[in-house]
Order: structure tokens, then sequence, then C-alpha cells
């Protein structure tokens, strides 16, 4: 007989009845009834009912025992009475009598409970994480989790990509996020960074003349965390392939998608063949470039409408003549809702840090009128128009925002996700994925004014490569496409750019010359230089996927060791000091805070 178990704690049923079995987990709950005693035994696998009685003389010893303690236990396995079956247990027919038991682990007081899954303190979850992660939600997430990677690697061989590593210390990159330095030790005053992605490195193995290569990749981006990022390191699913257009690299990603989801979730695929919305299109009817397409509502532009001379809403009118955009979003048929629903999402704007939202009601009694706060500032004209522009009808309500494009596109998106859940729009049973398309190349940085890279600086333009109208660099599109589920970006991908001499050109338009080209990607540049395929990829994001699937709106959730917000492991006391001696062997000094 095995040591420690015959048995998992899901594995015993009637089939089992009347054998001698050997169990091992922890104490999930205990239950005193007075002359017998329940333990709730639980390991990875599940949980099994177990029993004793007080002329057994065990029964004092498990009483005293805190929860959480490691146990073995010797018993025999007897079919429960059937007003006492658990149906929500695979071992809910039986329980197991206890003859004895054996202690493995003793646990100390638990500074959380494990048998439940409620709220609770993010710190103490984090500083004990290992207790943390015992609770039956948390740990289904993470073997979920584990599934998921298996079943992608699975997948992706199956369609005849091989499988490489790429390094971990490598040099920093200029582009993106901030990079995690790692000191050299043999070569004093250097660093090494640690990659933000295998970018350079997958395309370099295209370059090599592998034609299909894939990673479950580790990337490092010290970025602020939300709740859809992790701060410090991340997984993403990374791939690549050589002498493919874009339409290929998304038949690769949609297969997987489709299986994936499939096989992992009860919830429907909006359809398996994923829309493709152009990145200004999205802008223009989402306000963003990561659209809920579950969501019906649209925004519209009616800033041409507060030019006319029989509007009478002069605080948009003044916006708008200064240079503002006017975004709108119509309700369909909600004359009927009260006040407090109009007021409660002008409110919630409010909060965003919006000035608002205004809104009225199309109506008509005798004539075509608006009804609402600033119903009365429009002709009957300009609601016509209004009607026309947007396809509204009587008793559809209008929402309105006013300010910068960045400003108003913002607030407009936040609107539609908040509007369309309060109307119950939104189908919560489904996943909806669109590709995002036709990026630009090049956009202008707010602040300084400059031109830079909006997307990926390896990607490729699109067009004849020899008419590329370099003088007007915003007019240029990119291959480049995210792609989006349910509001959330899983990825950002593209179709490389595998010519040096365009590489070049398209640096210089940022401030790069030929010279700061050559020294900040040489291995790549270099490579180019060497005959390189057209090649293209795309790198989903597994924490992103598994927060869908499990359900979760923070990607804590389903990551087995996380930070904090302030990316501090509280369970590990990372990051830390180190001691002089350290510093010293790499030639390092701490400079004190003034």
């Amino acid at each position: 007989m095995h040591k420690y178990r015959t048995h998992n704690c899901n594995e015993l049923s009637l089939k089992n009845k009347d054998q001698k079995v050997l169990l091992s987990g922890w104490i999930n709950k205990k239950r005193d009834h007075g002359n017998l005693l329940f333990v709730d035994l639980r390991d990875n696998y599940g949980l099994t009912q177990c029993v004793v009685d007080k002329s057994n003389k065990s029964f004092a010893d498990l009483e005293k025992i805190q929860l959480e303690s490691v146990i073995k236990v010797e018993g025999t396995v007897v079919q429960r009475s059937k007003d006492t079956i658990n149906p929500e247990l695979k071992t809910g027919e039986i329980e197991v009598k206890i003859l004895s038991f054996e202690i493995l682990g003793h646990c100390k007081e638990l500074p959380m409970p494990i048998f439940t899954d409620q709220e609770y303190a993010e710190d103490i979850r984090l500083k004990y994480r290992f207790l943390d992660l015992r609770r039956k939600k948390i740990h289904e997430n993470i073997i979920l989790r584990s599934k998921v990677i298996a079943f992608i690697r699975s997948e992706m061989i199956k369609l005849g990509f091989l499988e490489f590593q790429t390094p971990i210390l490598t040099s920093s990159s200029p582009e993106g996020a901030r990079d995690f330095l790692v000191p050299s030790r043999l070569n004093l005053g250097k660093f090494y960074a640690l990659p933000q992605a295998p970018q350079q490195f997958k395309q370099l193995i295209m370059v090599a003349g592998f034609d299909k290569y894939f990673q479950i990749a580790p990337c490092f981006r010290d970025e602020d965390a939300r709740a859809d990022r992790s701060p410090g390191e991340f997984y993403q699913l990374d791939l690549e392939m050589s002498f493919v257009e874009q339409e290929e690299v998304f038949n690769v990603v949609e297969k997987l998608m489709v299986s994936l989801f499939k096989k992992f979730s009860n919830k429907k695929l909006k359809t398996e063949k994923f829309p493709k919305i152009s990145y200004e299109t999205a802008m223009a009817n989402y306000g963003t470039d990561k659209p809920d397409i579950r969501n019906p509502l649209v925004i519209h532009d009616l800033t041409n409408i507060f030019n006319r001379e029989d509007v009478k809403f002069e605080i948009f009118k003044k916006l708008v003549n200064s240079g503002s955009k006017v975004r709108a979003i119509i309700t369909k048929n909600t004359k009927e809702k009260p006040r407090s629903f109009f007021d409660g999402i002008d409110k919630w704007a409010k909060e965003e840090g919006a000035s608002g939202l205004a809104y009225f009601t199309f109506e008509k009694e005798k004539n075509l009128s608006a009804k609402g706060p600033v119903g009365k500032l429009f002709s009957e004209n300009s609601l016509k128009e209004i009607m026309k522009i947007t396809s509204a009808e009587i008793g559809d309500s209008v929402f309105m925002a006013c300010g910068k494009i960045n400003d108003v596109e913002k607030i407009a998106s936040l609107a539609r996700d908040k509007i369309g859940r309060e109307l119950n729009l939104i189908n919560e049973n489904e996943f909806a994925f669109c590709w995002i398309v036709d990026y630009p190349m090049f956009e202008k940085d707010e602040i300084t004014n400059k031109i830079k890279f909006s997307h990926n600086p390896f990607s490729m333009p699109q067009g004849n490569v020899k008419k590329i109208d370099f003088k007007n660099p915003l007019n240029i599109k990119a291959y480049q496409y995210d792609i989006v589920c349910n509001g959330v970006e899983l990825s950002s991908g593209a179709i490389r750019n595998h010519i040096p001499e365009l590489m070049y050109k398209l640096f210089s338009i940022v401030g790069y010359d030929k010279q700061k080209v050559d020294k900040k990607f040489s291995g790549m540049i270099n490579a180019l230089s060497y005959g390189a395929p057209p090649h293209g990829g795309i790198a989903p994001g597994i924490d992103r996927i598994v927060m869908l699937l499990a359900n979760e709106k923070n990607i804590r959730e389903v990551t087995m060791f996380p930070m904090n917000q302030n990316a501090q492991d509280l369970m590990m006391k990372a990051p830390s000091e180190v001691n002089p001696e350290q510093l010293k062997e790499l030639n390092l000094l701490i400079a004190k805070k003034k």
C-alpha cells in the first residue's frame, strides 16, 4: 500500500464501498455534532468527507487540530444515507469512516480563511499567497491556466510551429516601456536588460530560416499595474511566420482562439470569423481601439450640428468654435426611463473627470421636439438633422459629450460601455473577437508635437514601398493589427519590415539617423542585410486569455505569484536591498536621496 494515499480526494465512489483506504490532504472544514465529528479533507483534486465517532481514540485529537493542518487518514468507505448525499461533490455519495489518522504537517493560526472565496485584503492575500492559492476559486484558476498553456502548445505544434526559447538577458531597447536592467559582473559598467518581448529575436529566427516559431514567452516591463496588466512580468504566446501576409497570421490565430475558447468555456462565440475594423472606424464608432463589440451602441459625430444658427446650445457652440468635437450616443426607445437614469449617467461622467453628458429624448406631439435639460436649445430642423445622422427615432434619447478629440473619444467610449451595461445590452455569455487593422504608422506626440511611431517601429508600411509618401508621414498606414475580445486587447502584431533601406527611411522620420539605428538595433539591421524573408507575427497575452476564460476582472486572480500595485512581492519581500559586497563586486554605488 502507498505510504500516504491509495486515492485522491475526488476519486472515491460507491464502487469503493467497504474498501479500506488511505487519504492525505488538508483539513478544509470540521463540523462537531456531539457524538460525531465530520472532517472535510481536501487535496489538489477535490474533497472527501471523513467522519469519526466519539468512541474512537482519534476523536479528541481531531477535535483539537487546527484547520489547514495536513493529515493522513486511514479508514473505510461507507455509503451515505439518502438525506445526507451531497450532489455538488464528486464524492458526495460516500464518506470515509476514520479508523486512525496521522498529522503530517501542523498549521498555526491562519491569517485568513481558506474554505471561503470571500474577498479579503490584498496585502494579506499576497503576503500569504501560498494560503490564498489553496482557496477553491483561485486554485481552479491556476489549474485552468496550466491546462490552457498545455492546450496552446499542443495546437501550435499541430499547426506546424516549432517551439524555441529566446534569451532572457539581452540588450536594452529604446522603444516601448521601461526596461528592467541587470548589471554585468564581467563587463563592469554595462547592463543587460530583461526582454520586454522576444520581438527582435523572433525576427532573427525567421532570418535564420526557421519557418514557424512559437514560445510561451516571459516578458518584463517596468510599467504601473492595472487590472488587466501585472507590474513587472507577464507571459504571452509569441509566434512568428515566414513568407506570409496579414491574412495568414489572422487565420492561424482565429483557428487557435476558436478551439481554445470552445474547449475551456461554455460561453458562445459571437462569430468564428473575426470581423476586421479599421483603426479609424474603431475610433469613430467606439472611441477606442479596444471595442467591446457585444455592445450594439455606436458613437456618432455631431460636431457640425453646432455650427447651425438654429442651435442655441452656446456652451457646446463656443467649444466647437475653438476646435472641440461633439460625440453622441443614441439609446433606443428610452422615453419611459425615469429622470434618475439620465441624471445618473451624467453624474457618472462627472465622476470620470468629464464635464458631464448633455441629454434629451426625441418626442412628437404636434411637432418634433426634444424633452430634457438641453432639449429646448434645438430647433425642429436641427433635431431632424440629428435623427438623420444617427438614425434615431421618436422615443430614442441622445447623450452628448464635447471636448478635445482625445478627451471626448475617451469619455464617449466609457459612456458607451456604461450605458450598454445599464440597459443590459451586453450579452455576458458571449465572446466577441475582432481585429483592429490599418493603424497609422506615425502619430504626433501631444506634449512635444513631434512625430513618433504609433505602434511597432519594425512594421511594414502599407502600399508600394517604392511610392510611399515620406513627406506626409501621418498618412502612412502600416500592416499592424490588434486582436480584441470583449473590450480586452489580447495582443498586438504586425507584418515586419524586412528591408533595411526602408527601415532607415522610416526611423529618420522620428529623428533616428543611420548611425543611431545601426547602434540601437545592430543585431536586427545587420541580420536583415543578409537576405531576410517577408515575415510577420503576433503575441496574444496568456494572462488576459485566462482572465477571460475564468471570468475574472483582475489579472491577479489568474497569476500564481503576482506583485502588488507598487510592484512589490510581499511574500518574498522583493525588491530588496543587497549587501555592500554584492554592490562592490558589480562596481555599483547607491546614491542616497537628498
